[in-house]
């Protein structure tokens, strides 16, 4: 199985387990997140699982559930109102049962696939491999929401090497994304990982650096933290652009949030 997927199933047992934690008044409460509740976090977590099943399934399966969803989205329901359309009848338990199984199996089925095999999304297709990074990427990033929520402090892994990656390759992105040029090469990235090792990406250059601990760039990159609210050392004009509006996750461009805004 691709230690992609091992690292997935290791995130979302992670969550799950926390996730039973959680008091029922707590799953009503609204996160520092669009002000979406936990029971939220886990629908949209679920409901992007369900399409990512399809995508596995085949081309034909997954484009007309996307057009579905794509034609409703224009027409004013953001992904958060289809979920809760679709899954509001599911108490906690049931939702948090249904969304545990049906990530493990995504996981299970994408580990097993052949690594070169490329999958239907919403954006360009994306090899496997890059897939379920994102979906690793979301299951933690989302789960954020939900521990900033308790005030639990969430022990870092090395599984943030994953999301420390796509972070990384998505500098180029993060700017065509808001109808900008990249302003130059990637700057060079150097991150202390949880266990103490150095993880570097990208050559050195004029782009500028960044280092700090992996966890403080995954917060940056997924919009857990502004980076003000972070100790992420940036140095030179393009890194400081970048970790002004970093965004490692698919969609249209989202601002981070203020700084403060999500800290405690």
């Amino acid at each position: 199985m691709l230690q992609e997927s091992v690292d997935l199933l290791a995130e979302a047992d992670e969550l799950h387990g926390f996730l039973g934690t959680l008091a029922e008044v707590d799953w009503s409460r609204e996160t520092g997140f669009m002000g979406w509740t936990p029971w939220d976090v886990v629908a949209h977590l679920h409901f992007f699982d369900l399409v990512s099943l399809l995508s596995l399934e085949g081309r034909d399966a997954f484009d007309a559930r996307r057009d579905e969803l794509v034609g409703r989205m224009t027409k004013g329901e953001t992904s958060s109102q289809i979920a809760r359309r679709e899954l509001g009848a599911l108490s906690p338990a049931e939702l948090v049962a249904r969304w545990h199984g049906t990530c493990r199996d995504m996981a299970r089925q994408l580990g097993e696939s052949d690594p070169d095999r490329r999958l239907p999304w919403f954006g360009p297709d994306m090899g496997v491999r890059m897939f379920t990074t994102a979906r690793l990427m979301e299951t933690w990033a989302h789960g954020q929401e939900i521990y900033d929520l308790r005030r639990v402090v969430r022990a870092p892994t090395e599984r943030l090497r994953h999301i420390c990656m796509i972070g990384v390759k998505t500098f180029g992105w993060t700017f065509v994304n808001r109808g900008l040029e990249p302003p130059g090469p990637p700057p060079h990235v150097r991150l202390r990982a949880p266990s103490g090792a150095i993880w570097e990406w990208n050559p050195q250059s004029d782009s500028g650096r960044i280092e700090g601990d992996a966890l403080d760039f995954c917060q940056v990159v997924t919009q857990v933290r502004n980076v003000a609210d972070t100790n992420l050392r940036v140095t030179g004009e393009f890194a400081t652009r970048w970790m002004s509006i970093a965004q490692c996750f698919a969609g249209g461009p989202v601002d981070p949030p203020k700084p403060g805004e999500r800290s405690w």
